[in-house]
């Protein structure tokens, strides 16, 4: 018979310890019953102010755990109590940050934070009564431990209180414990908060103040603190200046990286591709507008001025240096670069001979530091139709000069989709007497046909010690099957010597027609000597993955380790940085640093990509293609599950070479992997030419089957990506290869894989209908009846059922054609002998189909068979079937309904 605050006094003046810890988890409660009467309410914070003060620390803590709720009441009820939370309740939280008990302080320090989240303190008191006894705790003098905790509050709380509070309170004292002497769990705490710090102040006062902190954390005694330097190293990055990111941060995070701790080191390494990824910008990445979809005209402008800035003039010629950087061309292709820009410089003065106009496909530039690859791609991006630009004076033909138009020609660039054609005039505004950059002739110069006979050489030795190191371990399967692999490609590797040899005898017999000194009577422009040297190539099928651009092809393995080496060099990153990077996949590694450094590698490989841009990709490739074929399958099922990210950062081509084969060898792998694959497939597909797309429909049927039967989320998973494909194809493959699947699922054994199914077939329904001529649809709909509406088992009639709901729920047919084709087949199952047919057949007649306008408007023979058979099912002698018949639309929701027990068990 007491009032609120009468049973409040009594318990809290209980020598009883656990009826006071009633009374604290009572408060909130006890509030809200006295919250009309202001008085009341002043009264039972004043007990709360009393209660705090209770000697047992679990009253304690039970009381900091009710803090914030009665904090967010007082604020819900702010008129009645104005004031009350910073008088009352903020002092108490303050007060228990330092309680000599550890967990009253550890509910008080989350009671804080989760006040300044929810933003129930106000500025003033954070500036006032919160950071002053955070910094008193950071004193010299203060306990270790509290000191310690004060310091990693100040820390969570910067992100909070914003900027100007975080510089003018607590940097300074931050920038204090950076240096504590005595106690390295500080210096520990505010490395692992170092990042968060930085992102809250700035870049000015992280270079001004907060670097010099971090690099002496960086080589603190302590191997815990430097680990913890490692693990914030990008959020750090992010806070500075490319310039210091570039000159002093790069230096200081290879130390780590080389640190004497191994967990230092395995740090470093998992911080490594974030860390790269704080290099990127638009003019590296290639990411200005998608290629062959959206042209320079439609980039703004602001965008245009940036990348024509940073564009090489088209007639800068080729300095020493950059020839001599390349150690693949060699002193007959700077002659043979040499006289084509002689000859194709007498071509342009000689009016009487037919020349051969410029592809304007040559000046597409993807963006400024992509200038160099669509220059080195070009031996690759020529179409066909270019004419050959070998021909003798005159313009009488010869019969070399067919010969040789016959042998440029290769199905390759035939059938190769053309760049996108640019308006010429944005690329020529700076200068009209502009001429075409003397780099690609070079380049594209660079690649002979001995050079590929050595790729073969050397990949069929590399074949033959794998099987040899494999051949001890021949007992496990997966190791059979490896060698299985090995010995193929060794065959087919054979079989491409042979086919090698044969055509390096007739280029040279070829070279040997033409005759070397019939080149100053020829007329040779840069047309012309792309597909002559990209031909070379391409008919070694062992040099086909190298052909997008001249960095590729200078990697093959006849090189010199220091080529090599070479080759991958670029200069968005610092190249000690993409080094340590690509030396994550050594299994030495595995054994010094860390047993899953390959899997941090592959989760931060699209990031690293994307900073390098798609023309530096072939630094990352020989990396990639190693990961994809890793021992570890959760190695590969990251990279599975990135693919299609990747696949966005290339680009169409290099995903077609480079990325294809690898998802083809995905799609084969342990469904762990396959999953990866699987739940982008939309994403992936639609990156790819609808040529190469439609290659993939043979293989969907295989996802069907799985490792387990029991998988039925990958069978699910399956029917929402087909969902997705079907705006990929044509009606006719839709109807040939995504139907059998579709019905398949919609008979599967477990109802969440056939819910998802029904929504597959009705959108395929609607696909194929939309057609022109319709005939797939209604082939579509009478399958429908023939293996769903007429089966012999109830199952699968009361999926037809659940169909044609979902038909009419999505409009995927119009009603007339619904009722035409559809309706005389649903009406049917009235009779079924099966009461749970019956029940989904009345809820959807009533509620559903009903529910159309066609059905409400029109007085027609169909809408008279719905409603005797409505009639008909209301006098059912299943009462279940009764009551959806007779039940009015409104009082239901329909997807309750559909998912209810009556509807839905079989």
């Amino acid at each position: 018979m007491l009032t609120p605050l009468g049973r409040l006094d009594k318990y809290a003046a209980s020598e009883n310890v656990f009826n006071r810890q009633m009374v604290a988890r009572s408060l909130l409660d006890t509030l809200r019953e006295v919250c009309d009467d202001e008085r009341d309410c002043i009264a039972v914070l004043e007990r709360i102010s009393r209660l705090a003060d209770d000697s047992e620390p679990t009253v304690r803590a039970e009381l900091m755990e009710q803090v914030p709720h009665i904090a967010l009441f007082c604020q819900e009820n702010r008129p009645s109590i104005p004031y009350a939370f910073s008088k009352y309740l903020l002092p108490i939280v303050v007060r228990y940050l330092a309680d000599q008990n550890n967990q009253v302080r550890k509910t008080s320090q989350a009671a804080l934070l989760a006040l300044l989240e929810q933003e129930l303190i106000e500025r003033f008191d954070v500036e006032t009564k919160v950071c002053p006894v955070l910094i008193e705790l950071t004193a010299p003098d203060s306990n270790d431990d509290v000191k310690t905790e004060a310091v990693a509050i100040m820390c969570k709380m910067a992100p909070m209180v914003g900027k100007d509070i975080t510089e003018r309170l607590i940097l300074p004292r931050f920038c204090e414990m950076c240096c504590d002497c005595r106690m390295f769990h500080v210096r520990k705490v505010c490395a692992a908060n170092f990042g968060d710090i930085c992102s809250v102040v700035g870049q000015q006062a992280t270079e001004e103040m907060l670097l010099p902190r971090f690099f002496q954390l960086c080589s603190d005694n302590v191997w815990g603190v430097r680990k913890a330097c490692a693990e914030c190293f990008m959020a750090v990055s992010c806070a500075t200046c490319q310039e210091i990111r570039r000159t002093k941060l790069s230096a200081l995070f290879i130390n780590l990286i080389s640190d004497p701790s191994r967990w230092v080191r395995q740090a470093a390494f998992q911080s490594l591709g974030p860390f790269i990824s704080t290099f990127a910008n638009p003019s590296s990445s290639g990411q200005y507008f998608k290629e062959e979809s959206k042209s320079l005209e439609d980039l703004s402008v602001e965008d245009k001025n940036r990348i024509r800035d940073q564009e090489v003039p088209e007639d800068v010629q080729i300095r020493p240096e950059d020839v001599s950087s390349d150690p693949s061309i060699s002193n007959s292709s700077v002659k043979l670069e040499n006289m084509v820009e002689d000859h194709a410089e007498t071509s342009r003065k000689s009016p009487g001979e037919i020349s051969v106009p410029v592809d304007s496909s040559l000046l597409c530039t993807l963006s400024s530091e992509s200038h160099q690859e669509a220059a080195s791609n070009e031996n690759d991006k020529k179409p066909a139709n270019c004419k050959s630009a070998l021909r003798p004076e005159g313009g009488a033909s010869s019969p070399d000069s067919a010969l040789l138009d016959q042998e440029l020609y290769n199905s390759f660039h035939f059938w190769r989709t053309p760049l996108p054609e640019i308006d010429l005039d944005i690329e020529l505004e700076q200068g009209s007497g502009n001429t075409l950059s003397p780099e690609r002739p070079e380049e594209t110069s660079e690649v002979t046909v001995p050079g590929s006979s050595n790729i073969t050489m050397a990949t069929r030795k590399e074949l033959e010690e794998m099987i040899e190191n494999l051949e001890p371990h021949i007992d496990d399967p997966d190791v059979k099957a490896q060698v299985d692999v090995l010995s193929a490609a060794l065959r087919a590797s054979r079989l491409d010597a042979r086919e090698e040899a044969s055509d390096a005898e007739k280029r040279s017999d070829v070279q040997d027609e033409l005759g070397v000194n019939e080149l100053p009577n020829c007329k040779i422009n840069h047309d012309a000597s792309v597909p002559l040297i990209s031909d070379a190539v391409e008919n070694m099928d062992s040099a086909l993955r190298y052909i997008h651009n001249d960095s590729d092809l200078s990697t093959n393995s006849s090189f010199s380790p220091d080529e090599e080496r070479r080759s991958k060099v670029q200069d968005v990153v610092p190249q000690a940085l993409l080094d340590q990077y690509l030396s994550m996949t050594d299994p030495s590694r595995a054994q010094t640093v860390d047993t899953e450094i390959a899997k941090h590698c592959a989760y931060s490989l699209p990031g690293v990509a994307l900073t390098l841009g798609r023309q530096n990709w072939h630094c990352l490739r020989e990396t990639y293609e190693t990961l994809a074929s890793d021992m570890q399958w959760k190695v590969r099922r990251t990279l599975a599950f990135s693919i299609h990210e990747l696949a966005v950062i290339l680009g169409d081509q290099l995903t077609a070479a480079d990325l294809v084969p690898i998802f083809n060898g995905f799609l084969k792998d342990l469904d762990e992997v396959r999953i990866g694959v699987l739940k982008h497939l939309h994403d992936f597909l639609k990156l790819l030419h609808i040529d190469k797309r439609r290659e993939y429909l043979y293989q969907l049927q295989e996802f069907l089957v799985t490792d387990n039967s029991r998988n039925w989320r990958f069978r699910a998973e399956l029917a929402e990506q087909l969902i997705l494909l079907l705006e990929l194809y044509s009606p006719r493959d839709v109807y040939d290869y995504l139907r059998p699947i579709a019905l398949n699922l919609c008979a599967d054994k477990v109802s969440s894989v056939r819910w998802i199914s029904y929504k597959l077939v009705s959108e395929m329904v609607k696909k194929l209908h939309m057609a022109t001529p319709p005939t797939f649809g209604v082939d579509l709909i009478n399958e429908l009846v023939e293996n769903f509406g007429r089966c012999p088992k109830w199952s699968g009639r009361q999926a037809f059922v659940f169909v044609c709901q979902t038909v009419i729920e999505d409009d995927c047919l119009p009603m007339d054609q619904f009722a035409v084709h559809l309706m005389p087949h649903l009406l049917t199952l009235a009779n079924d002998r099966v009461p749970n047919v019956r029940v989904l057949l009345a809820k959807t007649l009533r509620q559903t189909l009903l529910e159309k306008e066609y059905f409400l408007t029109s007085a027609g023979c169909h809408q008279e068979a719905v409603e005797q058979t409505i009639v008909a099912l209301q006098m059912d002698r299943d009462s279940d079937v009764k009551y959806f018949a007779s039940i009015h639309p409104a009082s239901t929701k329909i997807s309750d309904d559909a998912m209810s027990t009556a509807s839905s068990t079989y």
